[in-house]
């Protein structure tokens, strides 16, 4: 006897339908399972077996042949078990052999004891299953919830294999899931960190300000305890809230890494990474034998922080650069090529010198001159070039630091602003460009209207700061953010002015202009 069940497969971070084929026939027990699995799918053999035993069915004494199609693609992990075992069951008619399974994918690992554990991936693999044309998903209990995100299908939260024949055979029916949207979009991300905790910086929370509106990568150079990482630790406080498309796209991502935590279905706060400087460049883009995301596709929609910036390896920094043009990884292996997502803002911080002291008014530099220049120029100048905004971190007086009053501004109050100027450059430019930041020389050409006197400034800051043509398009776009800051739609003197501000490290700790 033939039987055909439905599970799903993961691919990068997309998922795939895997058609179970399971064909019984009276001879010999045997159990063969082919379709290119790796080690933990082979592996399911003993598991199934055991799973339904202790689940009180008896496993059938003939012999099996189970298909894993397509079979021209590896199979990896465990997500097949709950398919494979109820495939075997339909063939011994455990489960009702006339039961109508072509709308049903079924999706978990097995344990020893029938139970059905949770696996990574579940919501690309729901994805999958609904563009597939599936209305019924069963998904493991602890993933249901995470599944039930996908609008279109069914999702039924499955405990046990003795549970699961019996919503099957109709005896003890499983009730799915719904998951409301507006459970998503009221649960507001709650930090525990405000920019008010910041004291004094009032010139780097002002471009931090302008860097969230539009997704300007930012370097932040200052000694030792100037805020540099407190700084970049709430810039999530007051980045606009998570999409529901993106907290999709977020979540698949998270899923498939196995970085989900517990009991979070949907992702609704945007991601913060900071790996650490010791990290490789394939930990930090993806890869692998089976390629995984990297720490830049886990920071998609949020902020990746990357501390100490030139004690990075270079070839770890240089191959942030395809990514921060590009907004997306891709990796070719000889099973295929998998594109991961990587849409988010860089954050660097550093030193101006290795001791951390490098014109510091009052603690003396202990770097000879060429040590100070070597570690400087560790950040290459096609990464700097990828870096919209820079800004210098003072030490702190002895007043700013003991100011205990509540004048600083909270985040909540930064982030209504910078809501209402991303609104006010997206009824600009609609949906041609996602943020400033992404403004090609087009865009910069048509949306990037600057009066006389703005232009210019600008003229006397290009000939007297040697500044390229990149150069030039960087200070338009940081002026075009901070000119809808201001609800302006032409970009006035005021605006070039406070720009070119922000590229005025060039010259101090480079010893170039932007060529």
């Amino acid at each position: 006897m033939l039987s055909q069940i439905f599970t799903a497969g993961i691919f990068g971070i997309d998922g795939y339908i895997v058609t179970v084929e399971a064909d019984s026939q009276p001879k010999l027990p045997n159990f063969e399972l082919v379709g290119l699995p790796d080690a933990a799918v082979k592996e399911a053999k003993d598991r199934v077996r055991t799973a339904c035993q202790n689940s009180g069915f008896r496993f059938p004494e003939t012999s099996f042949m189970v298909n894993l199609a397509p079979a021209d693609r590896k199979k990896e992990g465990s997500a097949y078990d709950v398919a494979i075992l109820i495939g075997i069951m339909k063939c011994a008619g455990i489960v009702k052999s006339d039961l109508d399974v072509s709308d049903k994918c079924f999706v978990g690992e097995l344990s020893l004891s029938g139970n059905i554990r949770s696996v990574r991936g579940v919501l690309s693999m729901c994805v999958a299953a609904r563009d597939a044309g599936f209305k019924e998903f069963y998904a493991p209990l602890e993933n249901a919830r995470e599944a039930a995100a996908v609008e279109g299908i069914k999702v039924y939260p499955v405990k046990d294999m003795r549970s699961l024949v019996a919503h099957l055979n109709g005896s003890e029916p499983i009730a799915p899931i719904d998951y409301d949207r507006d459970e998503f979009f009221s649960a507001t991300a709650n930090y525990s960190i405000d920019f008010s905790d910041v004291k004094g910086q009032a010139q780097a929370k002002r471009a931090m300000e302008i860097a969230a509106t539009g997704g300007h990568n930012i370097l932040l150079i200052g000694p030792p305890g100037t805020g540099k990482s407190m700084l970049a630790k709430r810039l999530p406080t007051i980045l606009p809230p998570l999409t529901f498309p993106e907290a999709i796209e977020t979540t698949k991502i998270h899923s498939v890494s196995g970085t989900l935590p517990d009991g979070v279905s949907l992702i609704s706060a945007r991601p913060f990474r900071s790996p650490h400087h010791t990290m490789s460049a394939v930990s930090l883009v993806g890869g692998g034998i089976n390629p995984m995301p990297g720490e830049v596709s886990l920071a998609d929609n949020g902020v990746l922080f990357l501390d100490e910036l030139p004690e990075f390896p270079k070839q770890v920094t240089d191959a942030l650069r395809q990514p921060l043009e590009d907004r997306r990884v891709t990796i070719t292996r000889a099973s295929g090529r998998v594109t991961f997502p990587c849409s988010f803002m860089l954050v660097g911080a550093m030193n101006p010198c290795r001791c951390g002291y490098f014109g510091h008014p009052t603690r003396k530099c202990t770097c000879k001159p060429l040590d100070v220049k070597r570690y400087i120029s560790r950040i290459s100048g096609p990464m700097l070039d990828r870096i919209d905004i820079q800004i210098e971190l003072p030490s702190l007086s002895y007043s700013e630091i003991s100011d205990n009053t509540e004048s600083a501004e909270r985040s909540e109050t930064i982030r209504e602003r910078v809501i209402a100027a991303r609104e006010f450059a997206r009824a600009r430019m609609g949906d041609a460009y996602p943020n400033n930041a992404s403004l090609d020389p087009a865009g910069i050409r048509k949306y990037c209207k600057a009066d006389e006197d703005a232009m210019e400034l600008l003229r006397v800051a290009y000939d007297s700061m040697g500044l390229s043509a990149r150069g030039y398009d960087r200070i338009m776009r940081v002026a075009r953010t901070i000119a809808d800051l201001d609800r302006s739609e032409i970009i006035g003197a005021e605006h070039i002015a406070e720009a070119i501000q922000f590229r005025s490290l060039d010259r101090k700790y480079w010893g170039t202009g932007d060529e």
